[in-house]
């Protein structure tokens, strides 16, 4: 993705099955919980990198002792300093005599991590003032182990407005913050009902004297009932993983599997992650060993460490997104890796057409290094294709006598592809310059070339993974690559056209800033469709007076007259680079849904190209952010 997308967030959890004395003796470190969850928070920094938090814990604290804790750190590339903050508290304990390693009863009573249950969240800030406190875990304290809750996520809740409106109805009085603080009370307000309740029954009907109830509250209390009761009316995409101060633990997730989480279990530990490859790696496991959390299903571990599995929520279809599949997700994962080659392959056709099927005068590429996955699928398609043709070329000069040495030396040592390493992104760029002009020309050197490899009859075809706003293909890559003076360039998504808002956890949610809905707007009013544009807005503000569930997406009529080439070609007519001296032919090649669905057949989730929204919520955003971009306001059309 040429374009810096924010996006998404990660969670990690580990509940250890053993006493830290175990992991001691076994592994070396009474620390073995806390350096894993480093470990898988470090293998999904691709999931965040703004901020991160971790929870900790602690099983059969005598009472009176601090059992539950929480760090988080604001600031870019935040894992290091969080983790190393912590070490250095611990190996001053250490160098003091407070903690002797060899002891691990001193390990868990003098260090806030020296747990059974710990927790980790990475997290790009996408929205609003992103300060320490909107970092996850959110934290809900109380006198009360059974009323502790930790909670973080990887979501987005496009109700949020609603949510707040049924505490209020309780009587409560809500932060509004974020749709985190919403969820965590929410499931808190559940958890005290639950609590209450077998407080009483116990206290009342069994007359049991007071230091024994906790932990009959502690037996007694059913997370996944209460999560059941707090989900009821959440619409939006979402992992939620949470810990209760008692040691229940618990990791959901939405019923459509918007959003992805995965976990094992052995007899040692119970591990969860928001991709597969993490946990395989932290912990030598191999595919079949990691299992995804079934959509409209909670994880949920008992403080005896019973582990099941049980849904929470009526089933949905499933649409997973298609973006964690394209772009977000580490491409080491053996499924995301096929998955992303088989979506390169999927464009050799419509490449091969553009460019007259000149593979002798054509150089293959890529940008940005996410896309280089997808460049090996294009390639080995290319070469299938090749093959073929040369097979078909041989057998029919072969049938009619005309088959020569010269002839094979021509079929074969010519017109292959060729790849070459066009495009290379620079380290990041640090610039004193505060005027904005000049900090856009500075910016629009952040990529270099490779000089004197592509001649001027050559096509240049560079692979991108996804064109959002096409903000950096204009300003930067595209300037860029005609320095190279090809006939012409093909950039070719693997992505087709984004054409709607996302509302499920990614930061892509203003309408007007998409290059295929810009495409569309012009060519309506090229064709004086002005008329049209103020029809979609009215309808839309229709439409967000009805129920949600009741709601059409009117923004799909922005895109109805014209077909996907027509939006791509007047794409490529608006990022073409006017003011260098270049005048050879820039084409925009875009994905076709048919493939994306051929590629991925099992994430279905699709709303970023097609507008189809898997939940209500979905389709009332969409409708919102076109009367956003229609009334020029800015932000995200779900913070209402």
């Amino acid at each position: 993705m040429s374009d810096l997308i924010k996006h998404e967030c990660g969670i990690a959890m580990i509940r250890l099955k053993k006493p830290l004395a175990y992991y001691a003796q076994k592994y070396g470190s009474p620390l073995y919980g806390f350096s894993k969850l480093f470990l898988l928070m470090e293998k999904q920094h691709n999931r965040g990198q703004d901020g991160a938090g971790i929870g900790c814990v602690k099983l059969n604290m005598p009472h009176g002792h601090s059992f539950m804790h929480r760090e988080r750190v604001l600031k870019e590339n935040s894992l290091g300093p969080l983790f190393r903050k912590q070490l250095k508290r611990y190996d001053k304990a250490v160098s003091k005599g407070i903690i002797i390693p060899e002891f691990s009863e001193t390990v868990k009573a003098h260090f806030d991590f020296g747990g059974e249950i710990l927790m980790g969240h990475l997290r790009y800030g996408t929205s609003g003032e992103f300060v320490e406190s909107s970092c996850h875990p959110y934290f809900r304290r109380s006198n009360w182990p059974t009323r502790n809750l930790m909670v973080c996520g990887n979501f987005n809740m496009t109700n949020t407005a609603e949510l707040n409106q049924i505490l209020i109805n309780r009587g409560q009085h809500p932060i509004f913050d974020t749709d985190t603080q919403t969820i965590l009370e929410e499931i808190g307000f559940h958890l005290d009902e639950a609590h209450d309740a077998i407080y009483h029954r116990v206290r009342d009907q069994d007359h049991m004297a007071g230091a024994e109830i906790p932990e009959v509250i502690s037996q007694d209390l059913d997370i996944v009932r209460i999560l059941r009761k707090a989900a009821a009316v959440w619409d939006g995409g979402y992992t939620i993983g949470g810990m209760v101060g008692n040691g229940d633990c618990f990791v959901m997730r939405d019923p459509h599997g918007i959003r992805p989480a995965h976990y094992f279990e052995d007899d040692e530990i119970v591990a969860f992650a928001s991709e597969r490859v993490p946990l395989m790696t932290a912990f030598s496991k191999e595919k079949d060993d990691i299992h995804e959390v079934p959509p409209g299903h909670v994880v949920a571990i008992k403080n005896s460490g019973e582990l099941k599995v049980e849904a929470f929520h009526d089933p949905r279809p499933r649409t997973s997104c298609t973006f964690e599949r394209i772009y977000f997700s580490r491409g080491n994962d053996p499924d995301i890796y096929q998955e992303r080659k088989a979506l390169g392959a999927a464009l050799c056709p419509h490449i091969l057409a553009n460019i007259d099927f000149d593979l002798t005068n054509s150089v293959f590429s890529y940008i940005p290094n996410t896309a280089e996955t997808a460049s090996y699928g294009l390639l080995h398609g290319l070469r299938r294709y090749r093959r073929s043709a040369v097979k078909s070329r041989i057998l029919e000069a072969h049938a009619n006598g005309t088959l020569t040495e010269d002839l094979v030396d021509e079929l074969i040592l010519h017109n292959w592809p060729r790849a070459e390493k066009i495009a290379h992104k620079d380290i990041k760029l640090r610039t004193f310059i505060s005027n904005e002009s000049g900090r856009s020309k500075l910016v629009s050197h952040v990529y270099d070339i490779t000089y004197e490899v592509v001649a001027p009859k050559d096509n240049l075809v560079v692979l991108d993974d996804s064109i959002v706003r096409g903000t950096t293909l204009r300003e930067s890559i595209i300037k860029i690559l005609s320095r190279t003076h090809p006939k012409k360039i093909m950039v070719a998504s693997t992505a087709p056209q984004i054409r709607y808002p996302d509302c499920y956890g990614i930061d892509m949610s203003e309408l007007g800033k998409f290059i295929a809905f810009q495409a569309a707007i012009s060519l309506i009013k090229d064709q004086g469709g002005q008329g049209r544009i103020e029809e979609v807005y009215h309808a839309c503000l229709e439409e967000v007076h009805k129920p949600k569930e009741e709601q059409i997406n009117c923004v799909k009529e922005i895109y109805a007259p014209f077909t996907a080439e027509q939006i791509s070609a007047r794409i490529a007519e608006m990022l073409y680079p006017r003011d260098i001296p270049w005048e050879g032919e820039l084409v925009i090649l875009y994905q076709t849904i048919e493939d994306l669905h051929k590629a991925i057949p099992e994430h279905t989730g699709d709303w970023y190209f097609t507008g189809n929204y898997p939940t209500p919520g979905g389709t009332q955003v969409a409708n919102m952010a076109f009367i956003h971009y229609y009334e020029n306001r800015s932000g995200r059309s779900y913070d209402v």
